[in-house]
């Protein structure tokens, strides 16, 4: 995505401040005036919704308040709500006059609701918890409401402690039977210490600690939320401001604009994947490609990650933490172990062991094969491309060279068609979608870009050569974003390529820009940083990339389709609309036969066995999102967990298409690697388990294989044409 730097005009007088210091007060009410202010007047001025900071915005930033003060609801009863709501019009006027009311009662309230939870806590857990009733808890804060007083507010607290009581100790119980694995790490790295063996516990044993551990937990998750600093108050105040105006548009504290830098040089250690709050919770938003998490293939988006671990260590409960606070639990040293306790979409357990490891970045590059069944003699080049990189820094490193080259070796083996995968693509370097858009037509726009005030820049590709003028297929999943949007749709708009996946990609197309707060002289150094939506993309016919995203000319089962974290899924995100059309010249080379496509695809899909085994997936994975309650009955969750897992044991996709040949795929593979002399012989051996799992994982893919056929499909209908009109 293109990073713009701008500096920021300030539209009121700070002279009243120029004298301000770093103060060592926490709270600094001249600081915090100023942060308002400016917030104020960037976000007005900048953001592409060109709204105000009124009543009404301050109406809606008030009901994200409440849910980034009490997300579970589990804290603030209906009278401490109806007393906050006399400033649910006031947010706007805190921000200027920077008296900040709400967060002083707010802070008042909470307190005395995290005292009465912790001696509640003291209270309940003296004697062990019995799990033969019939209690239930709802997990969905949606489902839901505020309780009406002090008796019913303890009532819910007891239910909690002794179901996470209960889950503790059938976490136990799983750690007793079977050790999690630790996955993720490159081959090359130094194996992990292996540590003492732990004795194994007796049932009472299992339950005391659970009972202790649990009491343990809540009782720092109490001191911490009662512990919350200034930036952590102001953080929840401005940022219930910011998502008003869209889910991207967001205010980085100074702690926070530190690790937005680490995270944007690439340097961070860790286990790559990216995270966000989702109410009490935290949850895995995108796993990075080329990290542990990712070469591991056990994490996945989705996942709530409830605990985390070093290495056999007591694990630290996540519950009701800041996700930055939450990574600094996750990050760690390269070479170390953590273990991660999550809990999947269908309900279940999982402790996940990842050994921590840099973003591996030539994983992340593009990688290409050939691709044939036995049964035909068409070939058909297969192209991944997990990110659209380039390094600014070093402009010779870029994924439009790289693809251009990768195509450049598929030609040399004479391929019939190729197939460009972008599935869980987020995106990248805007200059890249247009780059490479242009290898596969000769010239013509690919992308409109709007700003916030109204002005509209057209993306062009000026050069006439094309790298590929054959059959083209792109692929696409709801994890496809942004840059492989803008391709994926020039492409469909010029008739170039028929685009195959799931019913339609993520929706993001929004540009973001940095604003630094700290710059000019009248602000100190700890004002943070405003990231902000200043654009929206649009397709050469006018229509947004927007909310809506990219609809496949063929759709086919994806198992990534239960996933509800689409742009459309997110509460204020842009919507979709359009803009005038720009002229362009269709691909006139040869078209595509999209019905006879579909009705020949319809037909395998319909008794693929890999296929109808998605949709099984799918349906049980859809049914299980809307059962949100839980039980605190022992017997009846250890039989309910039992059947999950024989049945996400059954519905594992491990079948391997055998008659999918897999060839030219091993100067791609070395094309990024630096092999030093020394380590040649241990690079081999690790080099032929890359091939190996190379092999393997593309025979798996289910939509890969049946876009094989497709492939087929349109080589031999081309075929018969072209000896027609001879």
């Amino acid at each position: 995505m293109k990073r713009l730097s701008l500096v920021i005009v300030l539209l009121l007088s700070f002279n009243a401040f120029s004298q301000a210091k770093d103060p060592k007060d926490p709270k600094d009410p001249r600081r915090e005036k100023l942060i308002g202010n400016i917030l104020k007047n960037a976000l007005e001025t900048y953001h592409y919704r060109g709204i105000k900071i009124n009543d009404e915005v301050s109406q809606k930033a008030f009901r994200e308040y409440l849910k980034k003060i009490d997300g579970s609801k589990q804290f603030l009863t209906k009278a401490d709500i109806k007393e906050l709501e006399a400033y649910q019009f006031l947010m706007d006027d805190e921000m200027v006059s920077g008296d900040y009311v709400l967060i002083e009662k707010a802070s008042a309230v909470l307190k005395k609701r995290i005292a009465l939870a912790e001696n509640l806590r003291k209270e309940l857990f003296k004697k062990q918890f019995d799990f033969n009733g019939n209690e239930v808890l709802e997990l969905d804060p949606e489902k839901r409401d505020w309780v009406t007083d002090e008796s019913k507010l303890k009532t819910n607290w007891e239910i909690v402690f002794k179901q996470a009581t209960l889950n503790k100790y059938l976490s136990l119980i799983d750690e007793q039977t079977e050790k999690p694995v630790a996955k993720g790490a490159k081959a090359s790295t130094k194996p992990v210490k292996k540590m003492k063996a732990e004795k194994k516990l007796t049932d009472a044993e299992m339950r005391t600690k659970a009972h202790e551990s649990v009491s343990k937990r809540f009782a720092t998750i109490f001191q911490r939320l009662g512990s919350q600093d200034r930036d952590d108050q102001l953080d929840n105040f401005y940022n219930s401001v910011t998502v008003v105006f869209d889910p991207h548009t967001n205010y980085l504290p100074s702690k926070k604009k530190e690790d937005f830098d680490i995270d944007i040089t690439g340097k961070l250690e860790g286990i790559g994947a990216v995270l966000q709050e989702d109410g009490s919770f935290i949850k895995v938003v995108q796993i990075v490609p080329g990290g542990p998490a990712w070469r591991g293939k056990e994490l996945e988006a989705e996942d709530v990650i409830l605990s985390v671990a070093q290495g056999n260590k007591e694990g630290v409960d996540l519950t009701d933490m800041k996700v930055d606070d939450a990574v600094r639990y996750i990050r760690g040293k390269k070479g170390t172990e953590v273990r991660l306790t999550i809990r999947k979409v269908d309900g279940s357990r999982k402790i996940i062991s990842i050994i921590r490891d840099e973003i591996e970045v030539a994983a992340s590059f593009a990688k290409s094969s050939v691709l044939q069944n036995k049964d035909t003699d068409v070939k058909v080049g297969y192209i991944q491309l997990p990110k659209f990189y380039r390094d600014f820094e070093n402009p010779k490193i870029n994924c439009t060279d790289d693809v251009r080259k990768e195509i450049e070796r598929l030609k040399k083996a004479k391929v019939d068609a190729i197939v460009l995968d972008l599935r869980n693509n987020g995106g990248g370097a805007l200059e890249d979608a247009r780059l490479m858009s242009g290898l596969f037509i000769d010239k013509g726009p690919i992308v409109q870009v709007k700003n916030h005030m109204g002005q509209i820049e057209v993306l062009e590709d000026d050069d006439t050569s094309v790298s590929y003028d054959g059959p083209l297929i792109v692929l696409q999943n709801r994890f496809s974003a942004s840059a492989s949007e803008i391709l994926a749709g020039a492409m469909q708009d010029y008739g170039r390529a028929i685009v195959v996946g799931g019913d339609f990609s993520h929706g993001k197309g929004t540009v973001q820009a940095v604003l630094d707060l700290n710059r000019g002289p009248l602000v100190s150094k700890t004002m943070g940083a405003l990231k902000v939506t200043i654009q929206k993309f649009y397709r050469v016919t006018g229509a947004s990339t927007q909310y809506k995203g990219i609809t496949p000319d063929l759709i086919l089962p994806d198992i990534a389709s239960y996933v509800d974290s689409r742009e459309k899924d997110l509460e204020y995100s842009l919507p979709w609309d359009q803009i005038p059309a720009k002229p362009f010249n269709k691909w006139t080379k040869f078209s595509y036969n999209l019905t006879d496509l579909k009705a020949k695809s319809a037909a395998r899909v319909k008794v693929d066995a890999r296929f109808a085994k998605i949709n099984r997936n799918l349906e049980y994975l859809n049914k299980k999102k809307k059962e949100t309650t839980v039980s605190l009955n022992l017997k009846k969750v250890q039989e309910e967990e039992a059947a999950t897992k024989k049945l996400a044991e059954d519905m594992k996709m491990e079948e391997e298409d055998k008659n999918l040949l897999v060839t030219n795929f091993e100067d791609s593979l070395k094309a990024h690697e630096n092999i030093r002399p020394g380590d040649m012989k241990k690079w081999a051996k690790d080099f032929d388990q890359r091939k190996e799992e190379w092999v393997k994982t593309l025979r798996q893919d289910v939509v890969l294989g049946e876009s094989v056929m497709i492939a087929n499909d349109i080589v031999k209908s081309l075929k018969v044409k072209n000896t027609a009109s001879k």
